[in-house]
Parts: C-alpha cells; sequence; structure tokens
C-alpha cells in the first residue's frame, strides 16, 4: 500500500488535491489571437496540480481544442461563460473563481 508523502493517507484516500482546489485563486478571461482568433485562458492554478487532467476534461465538456502550458489552459474560443460551472463541478471553489 502506498503512503501520499504530503498528508500521510493511503494513495487511495488523499486529500491533498482536494485541499489545493479549495484554496487557489483562478481567473478565467478572454484574449485575442492571431487572425482576430479569441481564446479562453484559465490561469491560477498552483503547481502540483494535474493541470493536464483539468484541460482535457475542459476540452471534452466544451467540445473545444485547447491545450496547457505555463500552469494554465488555453482553450479556443469565448468559453468564458460556461467555464465556471465546469470547474466547480471538477471540484473548484466557486469564489476562487473570477
Amino acid at each position: 500500500m502506498e503512503i501520499c508523502p504530503k498528508c500521510g493517507l493511503p494513495m487511495q484516500a488523499c486529500v491533498c488535491e482536494q485541499i489545493v482546489k479549495s484554496s487557489q485563486k483562478i481567473q478565467v478571461t478572454t484574449e485575442r489571437k492571431k487572425f482576430g482568433k479569441t481564446a479562453t485562458i484559465i490561469s491560477g492554478f498552483e503547481p502540483g496540480m494535474d493541470i493536464k487532467k483539468i484541460a482535457k476534461a475542459l476540452k471534452n465538456e466544451l467540445a473545444c481544442g485547447g491545450t496547457y502550458k505555463d500552469n494554465a489552459v488555453e482553450l479556443q474560443g469565448d468559453h468564458t461563460k460556461k467555464v465556471r460551472a465546469i470547474l466547480v463541478k471538477l471540484g473548484f471553489d466557486e469564489e476562487a473563481i473570477s
């Protein structure tokens, strides 16, 4: 049985990621890209979060393309209104999303 080095609980009962999710300040902004395209930037993730998993969940839910880099998720298109509900469903605190 593996033990989490951060919280000392077994890996199946580890709560480290849930604690980190509730203590983050996440910003959702839009940015104009090349050729007038709009991109939604979700930033403010702390190092240690599985940003790849978050980006994949957002892209699947919103049916759009995107990427993750530098502790931020970049989605193609303007999804500022829909992203908040999806992040809350993923376990982030609603008051921490701006």
